[in-house]
């Protein structure tokens, strides 16, 4: 069983000018729990991928102080360190990127995947989902 945070923008406010249609809520953010191995085999890619535009700035600059300042022997190691860090965090940083853009943690669903998560978040909160298209 994998564990799967929602995230979810609070809903829109409602009114405005009449006649004005009402403001439309975007659907809620499921994000797996756990390691990511496309982060750890990918590094930089995977975060610019998902917007994690200051994490990859940090990745690139530690992979070069790493290729730099570290002897032969010992950068192997550091890199694949760097990339281990890489899988166990990104989804946290992930969840931290929604988290500022206004889509806090709204719940939690256990499922073996995404399209049974989905269902089961469907039962439990259906007010979250309404927003999806």
């Amino acid at each position: 069983m994998r564990l799967f945070t929602v995230h979810a923008e609070p809903p829109p406010p409602s009114g405005g000018p009449e006649g004005w249609p009402e403001p439309k809520a975007r659907p809620p953010v499921l994000v797996r729990e756990g390691f990511a191995l496309a982060a750890f085999l990918l590094g930089v890619l995977w975060l610019l991928w998902h917007r994690l535009w200051w994490e990859a700035l940090g990745f690139l600059a530690l992979t070069l102080a790493i290729a730099l300042l570290l002897p032969d022997p010992l950068d192997g190691a550091a890199l694949l360190a760097l990339h281990l860090l890489a899988g166990f965090e990104a989804r946290d940083r992930l969840r931290a990127r929604l988290a500022r853009q206004g889509r806090p943690l709204a719940g939690v669903v256990a499922a073996p995947d995404e399209e049974i998560a989905w269902f089961r978040l469907v039962q439990q909160r259906p007010d979250l989902v309404r927003a999806a298209p």
